[in-house]
C-alpha cells in the first residue's frame, strides 16, 4: 500500500525574485519511533533579481517536516521518498513550493487483539451461565432422600456440560478465526486518511514533471535547466555530466527553444 502526503510552504525572499533559473529538490525524511516521519527538505538553486539581470543569486533553504501516521499503519517494511515536487512566484518576495511525499510498503495492523477479547467475553457468559444453572437445579429440589440421586444427575449433566465447553472451545476457534477474517477485510476495504499537518496541496501551476514520466520514477536529486539565448544541448550535457539518451527520456528535445524547462536528474532508480 502507498500514501501521498501533501507538504506546502511559502518561501519568502529578502531580494526581488523575478525569475528561478535552477531549483533542486533533497531530503532527510526517516521513520522514528511512534510512526513518526521526519526529517527536513533542502531547497536549493539559482534566480534573478529582475528581469533584465544578467546575473544570477544562489538561494538555499531547510524546511523542517514531522507528521505522524495512524497507529493502525505498520511502518517497519516503508519507505519514504519524493513523489512530486513543484513551485510558483507568487510575488515579488514569495516562492510557494508544493511537495508531495510518498510513503511505500505501507500495511495495516491486524485486528486480533481485539476479536480475542470478543471471545474470552462470550465464553465468560457462558461459564456464568452453566453455574448458575447447576446451582439452581440443586437447591430446588425439595425432598431431601433425593438429594443423592440428584447429585448423580447433576454430576452426569456436569460431564455432558464439560464436552460441551470442549466443542465451544472448538467453535471458538472457528469463530475466532472467521471473526479475525472478516474484521481484518472490513479494514482493508476502508481508507483511512492520514492527519498531517500540513495545508492540502492546491492546483498546480508549474510542474517541473512532464506528462511522459511515469510513477515508476523516484528522484531523490534533480535540477531544473532553463533554457537561455546562445544554448545548446551538448552545452547542457557537458555542463551538467548526462548522456543524450537520459536526457531524451525525461524531455523532447525535437525543438528545443529559449525559456524551455530541462529536467536534469543527478540520478534516480527505476522500480
Amino acid at each position: 500500500m502507498k500514501k501521498i502526503i501533501p507538504f506546502k510552504k511559502d518561501i519568502i525572499f529578502k531580494t526581488n525574485i523575478a525569475e528561478v533559473t535552477s531549483i533542486s529538490l533533497e531530503h532527510t525524511l526517516q521513520i522514528e519511533e511512534d510512526s513518526l516521519i521526519t526529517g527536513e527538505f533542502i531547497i536549493s538553486g539559482e534566480y534573478k533579481i529582475s528581469d533584465t539581470s544578467t546575473n544570477t543569486e544562489v538561494f538555499h533553504f531547510n524546511l523542517p517536516f514531522d507528521i505522524h501516521m495512524d497507529e493502525h499503519y505498520d511502518l517497519s517494511e516503508c519507505k519514504v521518498d519524493i513523489y512530486d515536487f513543484y513551485y510558483e512566484i507568487v510575488n515579488d518576495k514569495v516562492l510557494l513550493v508544493n511537495i508531495e511525499v510518498s510513503v511505500n510498503h505501507l500495511k495495516e495492523k491486524p485486528l486480533l487483539e481485539e476479536v480475542k477479547r470478543e471471545v474470552t467475553d462470550i465464553l465468560e457468559d457462558t461459564k456464568e451461565e452453566l453455574v448458575k444453572e447447576e446451582e439452581q437445579e440443586v437447591v430446588e429440589e425439595p425432598v431431601r432422600e433425593e438429594k443423592k440421586e440428584i447429585v448423580e444427575e447433576v454430576k452426569e449433566e456436569k460431564d455432558e456440560k464439560e464436552e460441551e465447553k470442549k466443542e465451544v472451545k472448538v467453535e471458538e476457534k472457528q469463530i475466532l478465526k472467521r471473526s479475525d477474517d472478516k474484521k481484518i477485510e472490513e479494514v482493508r476495504e476502508k481508507s483511512i486518511p492520514v492527519s498531517s499537518t500540513s495545508s492540502s496541496v492546491t492546483e498546480k501551476i508549474t510542474s517541473i514533471f512532464p506528462d511522459t514520466m511515469t510513477t515508476s520514477d523516484t528522484y531523490a536529486t534533480y535540477k531544473v535547466y532553463i533554457v537561455r539565448e546562445s544554448d545548446t544541448i551538448e552545452m547542457v550535457l557537458q555542463k551538467y555530466g548526462v548522456t543524450k539518451e537520459v536526457l531524451e527520456q525525461y524531455n523532447d528535445l525535437t525543438e528545443v527553444k529559449i525559456g524551455d524547462k530541462l529536467i536534469i536528474p543527478e540520478y534516480y532508480v527505476k522500480n
